[in-house]
């Protein structure tokens, strides 16, 4: 019989339909193809984007050169822009601003069809410490409250170019998602005086059943109420509200953990398209003892439809146990 479980952090019901059960191999992803023409992030295209704003390079080198190992620059067609006020104001009963923020593209590698599971673990951290420092460069924007860094793989999934690259967006308000996972975290610890994601990092570990892998400091889980066939959160296992305050060990360690599950996501779903986003607690948040930092990640392998749209319910047709075991038991 079909399941209807309850996210602990967001009361968010999902639909484990437990009868269809299905496999990795019943999912037909269609495999991506490279579109042809002319790229913007590969070396020797500096000049056709903005100025970059961070790179690494190993050998040294001028800015906007060749050379370099991991650009950062800001969106040519971004979603908010950098300059200006917020100018909140009222038009009768709804309310504006402007369209103020920051919208930056992470060019992850200088090779065009890399992946982040094709990466050595040394790499994949090279672009975790990007994201760290634009967000503590960004964060003394006064006008910004919420930065959130995701990435798009695939068309389906929404990326507009095949070159592995992430996004992060700085916003003036703290987005809808967000906040439910803030309110339901908040109350959780007002009811039980603990932090909802430690609880559900203790009862995974406890358990097992839905640990993909772990290590020293990170645990990979399908979580409990997963609104995604294969839907996976990697989280800390101490308490830590900010993603950019993680020290060196933990980003060597999410580095590892981050391309493990990547490879495993490979081996088991032939390369799927997929969405990963961070969430961390909001730029002034004060109070750090109620909300957990995550990386959630979310194959691209069904379609959001009327009844999902209409009733806010997802529907999964994996159980999150028969997922855990595929990704656990992968040959990496």
């Amino acid at each position: 019989m079909p399941e209807l479980r309850k996210d602990p952090v967001a009361s968010r019901w999902v639909i484990i339909s437990t009868e269809r059960g299905r496999r990795p191999s019943d999912f037909g992803t269609e495999p991506e193809r490279e579109r042809a023409g002319f790229c913007p992030f590969c070396p020797g295209n500096e000049s056709k984007t903005p100025p970059e704003v961070l790179a690494y390079r190993a050998n040294g080198g001028g800015p906007n050169s060749s050379g370099w190992q991991l650009r950062v620059v800001p969106n040519k067609f971004p979603a908010l822009q950098i300059e200006g006020e917020l100018g909140r104001q009222g038009d009768g009963m709804y309310d504006k601003m402007n369209g103020v923020g920051a919208h930056e593209v992470i060019i992850e590698t200088p090779e065009h069809g890399e992946t982040l599971a094709g990466m050595s673990a040394q790499r994949v951290e090279d672009v975790l410490w990007a994201f760290h420092d634009r967000v503590l460069d960004l964060k003394k924007d006064q006008r910004f409250r919420y930065i959130l860094i995701f990435k798009n793989s695939g068309r389906a999934a929404g990326a507009s170019l095949d070159h592995p690259h992430s996004q992060l967006i700085a916003t003036p308000i703290i987005p809808k998602r967000v906040r439910e996972e803030l309110d339901g975290a908040k109350e959780y610890f007002n009811y039980k005086e603990r932090c909802v994601f430690c609880d559900i990092v203790r009862q995974e570990l406890n358990q097992g059943v839905r640990v993909i892998n772990e290590n020293d400091d990170f645990v990979a889980i399908a979580p409990f109420a997963s609104r995604f066939p294969f839907e996976t959160w990697i989280l800390p296992k101490t308490h830590e509200p900010f993603f950019e305050d993680a020290q060196k060990h933990e980003y060597v360690n999410l580095a590892k953990l981050l391309r493990d599950l990547c490879l495993r996501m490979e081996k088991v779903l032939i390369n799927p398209p997929y969405n990963l986003i961070i969430h961390s607690s909001p730029l002034r948040e004060t109070d750090g003892r109620y909300y957990h930092w995550h990386i959630e990640l979310m194959p691209k392998l069904t379609q959001v439809a009327g009844f999902e749209w209409g009733s806010g319910f997802y529907i999964n047709p994996t159980p999150p146990e028969d997922a855990a075991k595929y990704l656990r038991d992968a040959k990496v």
